[in-house]
């Protein structure tokens, strides 16, 4: 199985890099992600990451793009609602990208 390698220890990962155990997830293993990502994190990211992970904690599943995109909206003000926003952010793609920092399973719907 897959895993990366953070600050000596191991954790396991899907082929496509998301991890296996949410509870692996910390700050450190977030920055390593986005750094393979080519993301520089900056609070806007970590504002949209911690969402992403009280949304999970809530809902247990992570938020389509449409979902998130409206609830960001709703928490953050119609600046950061918006796919543009959050597309700026994560190129790759808020849900998929975004999740993958979060230490979340990639978002169904997302290819």
């Amino acid at each position: 199985m897959p895993s990366i390698e953070v600050n000596g220890k191991s954790y396991e990962t899907d082929e496509e890099g998301y991890l296996i155990n949410l509870a692996d997830w910390n700050t450190d293993v977030a920055n390593f992600i986005a750094q393979q990502e080519s993301l520089n994190m900056t609070d806007n990211h970590w504002e949209v990451v911690n969402f992403l992970r009280e949304y999970y904690e809530e809902y247990q599943i992570a938020p389509a793009v449409r979902v998130l995109t409206k609830a960001i909206g709703k928490k953050f003000g119609p600046d950061k609602g918006n796919s543009q926003y959050l597309y700026e952010l994560f190129p790759y793609g808020p849900g998929k990208q975004a999740c993958k920092i979060a230490g979340l399973p990639k978002p169904t719907g997302c290819i």
